[in-house]
């Protein structure tokens, strides 16, 4: 008997499963069928069992219960997914706040004494006016003054890339940092006579207010040399707080 009710298990299951399992399936139809004795599990009709239809056997009824029970978890929890994500989407709905800004090449000036067209030096840190805008969605970046100022509350996300490039023989001297709230926060430095170009990253992750500023600014008697366009600065809201 306890054969029987295995086989009879692992039948329905193995319905659902490839096509090359269909002889494995007809063998365990033909042994149940060839059982011969009581059971304590009724009413039995195998034929009934293996079309899989329900209310042929006790053991099936509790088979189709779980598969019913699992079902019914997962349409819940799909509700609750929903609900969850019309919810996020009511917070954050209008909250579009990212942009992205190089500096404009005709800040370069040519130094004296070289072919160099560079961004700097100057006898003082000055922000880094990242004039050519791509994006501004919430036009918190103001590309006159290179600062962008948080429109509203929450978790930003600001990335910097300074790329420099000089003569054969000249020395790559540049060192930009990220300032946020008069604070330096993050920087990118170069100072060597080894390469003639070279270029870094910085990403950041911030807590702002509303009103915050963040900006970048070049470290006084520093340049960014021949293509100050490669020089990237953008920043994009995380997520807002919601209490605003």
């Amino acid at each position: 008997m306890v054969v029987v009710l295995v086989l009879f298990l692992v039948g329905p299951l193995l319905l659902c499963g490839p096509a090359d399992a269909q002889s494995t399936i007809d063998t365990l139809k033909v042994a149940s069928l060839q059982w011969i004795g009581s059971m304590t599990c009724e009413p039995w009709d195998c034929n009934c069992t293996f079309n899989q239809q329900r209310g042929c056997c006790c053991g099936a009824n509790d088979l189709y219960q779980v598969e019913d029970d699992t079902l019914q978890r997962i349409k819940i929890l799909w509700q609750e997914i929903s609900t969850l994500n019309s919810r996020v989407q009511s917070l954050t709905a209008g909250v579009k706040i990212a942009f992205k800004a190089t500096i404009d090449p005709s800040l370069a000036i040519t130094i004296p004494g070289s072919t160099e067209r560079c961004f700097g030096p100057f006898n003082t840190n000055v922000p880094v006016p990242f004039g050519n805008i791509t994006l501004n969605d919430g036009r918190g970046y103001s590309p006159t003054l290179g600062v962008f100022t948080a429109p509203r509350s929450g978790v930003y996300v600001f990335s910097l890339t300074v790329y420099s490039s000089v003569e054969v023989a000249g020395r790559l001297y540049h060192k930009v940092q990220l300032i946020w709230n008069g604070r330096p926060t993050a920087n990118v430095w170069e100072n060597n006579r080894e390469d003639s170009e070279d270029n870094a990253s910085q990403v950041v992750v911030l807590e702002l207010h509303r009103g915050d500023q963040v900006y970048v600014e070049l470290i006084s008697g520093r340049k960014i040399c021949k293509y100050p366009e490669f020089n990237i600065f953008s920043g994009y809201i995380l997520y807002p707080y919601i209490d605003e």
